[in-house]
C-alpha cells in the first residue's frame, strides 16, 4: 500500500511553514512513518529552516530531495508569489526510495553525475530515476550574464555509469527569475552546488509525458558561427542582437529578462516536411548580454556549426498541449490496467501565466484533469526540465514534463 500526503504554505516563516506542510500532509495522507519526502520551497524562503522544519515533524532519518523553485502548483493551488512552499510525503510497501547526492556540480557537471550514479549499489527493480540539480552557477552581476550548470553533460556522466534504459526525471532548480543562487535538499542537509538523485525501485510503472508550445518562427535554419558557453553571438557569420532587432522590429525585447515569446530551437526530428513540436528542444533567451554584442540561454549546450531555429511560444498551443498530452498520458495508463499513485509536474518557469501573457495558467489544464480522477498532484517550476525524448534523457526548456507513477489493479 501507498500513502501519500501534499500540503503547501505560502508563509515567510520558513520553520513554521515547514511544519505546517508536513503537519497537513501527514494528516491528510494517514501516514506514520513517511519514506520520503519531496520539497520545494520559493528562493527568498529560507532554506536551512524550512528543512528543519520539515526534518522536526517528518523525522530526522527521512530522506528529503528537492530545493529552490520559483513556484509550486498543487491539486488546490498554482502559486509564484510571495513565499511559495510545497511537500510530498510518501509511505509505501511498493516501493523502495534510496538517496544520493554529491557536490562540485560546478566543478564538473559530468563528473557529479558520473560520481552521483557510481553511489548506488545496483537494483534488479530499478524503475526511475528523480535527479535535481542547481541551475545557477554564478549569479548575474551588473557586468555579466548568470553563468549556468549545463544538464547536457550532467546527464551524459548519470548515463556514462547507468548505460541501460532507466528514465531519468528531474530538473536544473531556479529560486527566482533574477538567477540568484539556488539550493538542494540533498536527503539529510542542505547545500548548493549539488545534485540529488532518488532511485525508485518496486512494483511500479513509470509514465510521462512532455508538454510543448512553441513553433518555428518561419521554417528557417541558421547556423551557429560563434558561441562561447551559454552566450550566441552570430548566426550565419552575423551579429544575433541586430537579427532579432528585425524580428520585433525594435529594441524593447531587450530589456526583457528572460526575453518573452522568443526561443532558440534544435530540430531532433525530420527536418522536411510540417514540423512537428515535439522535435524541438528549445532553448529559453535570459537576455542580452551588458554589452550588447550577444545572447545568453539557459543551458550552454549548443556549439558552432549547429542548425537552429527562431521559435515562437504559440501560448494557445501551450495550453491545449498541456490538456491533450495529459488526457492522452492518462489513456495510456487505463489502457494498461494501471492505477495512478500520484503525479509529478515538472513545469518551465517561463509557462507561468505572469511571463506567457496568457489569460489563465497552462498547468491548471493538467490540474483540472488529475483533480477530475483524484489524482494527488505535486508540481514546482523549474529552470530546466529532464525527461528522456528520442531515447535518451535531455535538458528541455520551456516544456512542462508530467510523470505518473502507477501501480497494477
Amino acid at each position: 500500500m501507498t500513502k501519500l500526503g501534499i500540503a503547501h504554505s505560502n508563509k515567510q516563516d520558513a520553520f513554521q511553514a515547514a511544519t505546517h506542510i508536513a503537519e497537513t500532509a501527514l494528516r491528510s495522507g494517514g501516514l506514520t512513518r513517511p519514506d520520503l519526502v519531496i520539497a520545494f520551497c520559493a528562493g527568498g524562503l529560507d532554506h536551512e529552516e524550512f528543512f528543519k522544519g520539515l526534518q522536526s515533524t517528518a523525522g530526522p532519518h527521512t530522506p528529503i530531495i528537492g530545493g529552490s523553485s520559483i513556484g509550486i502548483i498543487t491539486n488546490k493551488e498554482i502559486s509564484y508569489e510571495g513565499f511559495p512552499a510545497v511537500a510530498a510525503l510518501i509511505q509505501s510497501d511498493a516501493m523502495e526510495f534510496m538517496v544520493k547526492a554529491v557536490g562540485g556540480l560546478n566543478q564538473s557537471e559530468f563528473s557529479a553525475g558520473q560520481r552521483l550514479m557510481e553511489a548506488f549499489p545496483r537494483c534488479q527493480e530499478e524503475k526511475l530515476l528523480l535527479a535535481f540539480y542547481d541551475s545557477v552557477r554564478v549569479p548575474a552581476s551588473d557586468s555579466a550574464p548568470p553563468v549556468l550548470n549545463a544538464s547536457a553533460p550532467f546527464i551524459a556522466g548519470m548515463e556514462n555509469v547507468l548505460q541501460r534504459g532507466l528514465p531519468i526525471i528531474g530538473a536544473g532548480l531556479l529560486g527566482d527569475y533574477a538567477f540568484s543562487p539556488t539550493r538542494q535538499f540533498c536527503g539529510s542537509f542542505v547545500a548548493d552546488q549539488h545534485a540529488v538523485a532518488c532511485l525508485v525501485s518496486g512494483r511500479i510503472s513509470v509514465y510521462h509525458v512532455i508538454m510543448h508550445g512553441c513553433v518555428p518562427l518561419d521554417g528557417v535554419y541558421h547556423r551557429i558561427t560563434k558561441i562561447q558557453g551559454s552566450v550566441l553571438y552570430e548566426l550565419d557569420g552575423k551579429p544575433i542582437v541586430p537579427l532579432i532587432n528585425e524580428i520585433y522590429g525594435n529594441t524593447d525585447w531587450q530589456s526583457q529578462h528572460p526575453v518573452n515569446f522568443l526561443t532558440i530551437g534544435v530540430n531532433h526530428g525530420e527536418r522536411y516536411g510540417l514540423p512537428q513540436e515535439s522535435s524541438f528542444v528549445n532553448r529559453l533567451i535570459t537576455g542580452v548580454i551588458p554589452d550588447g554584442s550577444g545572447i545568453g540561454m539557459f543551458e550552454p549546450d549548443l556549439a558552432p556549426d549547429t542548425e537552429i531555429q527562431f521559435m515562437i511560444r504559440d501560448n494557445k498551443m501551450m495550453i491545449s498541449s498541456a490538456r491533450e498530452n495529459t488526457t492522452n498520458l492518462l489513456g495510456k495508463i487505463e489502457a494498461d490496467k494501471k492505477s495512478p499513485l500520484f503525479a509529478l509536474y515538472i513545469d518551465c518557469a517561463g509557462r507561468t501565466a505572469e511571463l506567457s501573457y496568457t489569460e489563465g495558467e497552462e498547468a491548471a489544464e493538467v490540474q483540472k484533469i488529475l483533480n477530475h480522477l483524484n489524482i494527488p498532484l505535486l508540481g514546482f517550476y523549474s529552470g530546466v526540465e529532464i525527461a528522456p525524448l528520442f531515447g535518451r534523457s535531455r535538458g528541455l526548456d520551456w516544456t512542462g514534463v508530467l510523470m505518473i507513477i502507477a501501480e497494477h489493479e
